[in-house]
């Protein structure tokens, strides 16, 4: 019995859109088969190394991003990155206070923020998912050795779109380097710090799902981020305030 074929169109569209700008980049560069050898040898380690979703979050997602947002109305997005975890804490009183160990290094922050819609009405009850590094540099559940889900959680905005968190300071920190996306990021001349940042998702019923993220003005990485995920609306200060640093901004959601 032969098997029966359903077409993806989408699927065909993309690959043929794909070969045909791969030819053109292939004749202009003009790799020999040593060239080419090295290559297939390099993206199956690659594979292997478990490091294709590490190196497409830096090197190639941030161009899709661009693609698909640039010019559009509404905040802009940012990279997912290798570390967003489903499953955070919920924090049902505001001030939100983010999990963190009882001796948690780092400036503490307090960072005001609203999401509301392109058509300027405020966002109630808008989810918003938040994490991001400790003083190390390092994201739990994945290579610090913190509790799973230490510095990440997501809450509610109020009936304005409001909402308050109490965190810490994030700081700038190095992709890993020690296996095949090292190895592109030392041929490539490049260095491997992104800026310090925070994520967040916020989702709302009738917009489209934000995942962004926010960085702070004065950073030495913002301008050679290494992954080319800052956008200058993304940006705010970070001021001291007493005990604590404070920053805030506001997010636009699209609407679908």
């Amino acid at each position: 019995m032969s098997e029966t074929i359903v077409q993806n169109k989408r699927v065909l569209e993309a690959y043929e859109s794909f070969a045909k700008h791969l030819k053109n980049f292939l004749d202009e560069q003009q790799f020999n088969h040593e060239e080419y050898t090295n290559f297939v040898n390099w993206a199956d380690r690659l594979g292997k190394s478990g490091e294709i979703p590490l190196f497409l979050d830096d090197f190639i997602e941030t161009y899709v991003l661009e693609a698909k947002y640039k010019g559009l109305p509404g905040t802009e997005p940012s990279l997912l990155g290798p570390y967003f975890v489903e499953g955070s804490p919920l924090l049902e009183k505001q001030p939100f206070i983010i999990p963190e160990r009882p001796d948690e290094a780092g400036d503490k922050l307090v960072f005001y923020g609203n999401a509301s819609s392109v058509n300027g009405q405020p966002l109630a009850n808008t989810k918003v998912e938040w994490w991001q590094d400790d003083s190390d540099g390092l994201y739990s559940n994945f290579d610090s050795k913190a509790p799973d889900f230490n510095l990440r959680g997501h809450f509610y905005t109020d009936e304005n779109g409001d909402f308050e968190v109490h965190a810490r300071v994030p700081i700038p920190y190095q992709i890993p380097t020690s296996g095949p996306t090292g190895e592109f990021v030392r041929a490539a001349g490049y260095h491997a710090y992104r800026p310090a940042h925070i994520h967040m998702k916020l989702e709302h019923e009738g917009h489209e799902t934000l995942i962004t993220q926010v960085f702070f003005e004065g950073d030495e990485w913002l301008e050679t981020d290494v992954a080319k995920g800052v956008r200058t609306s993304l940006l705010t200060k970070l001021e001291q305030v007493g005990d604590h640093k404070e920053a805030s901004l506001n997010f636009v959601l699209r609407t679908l």
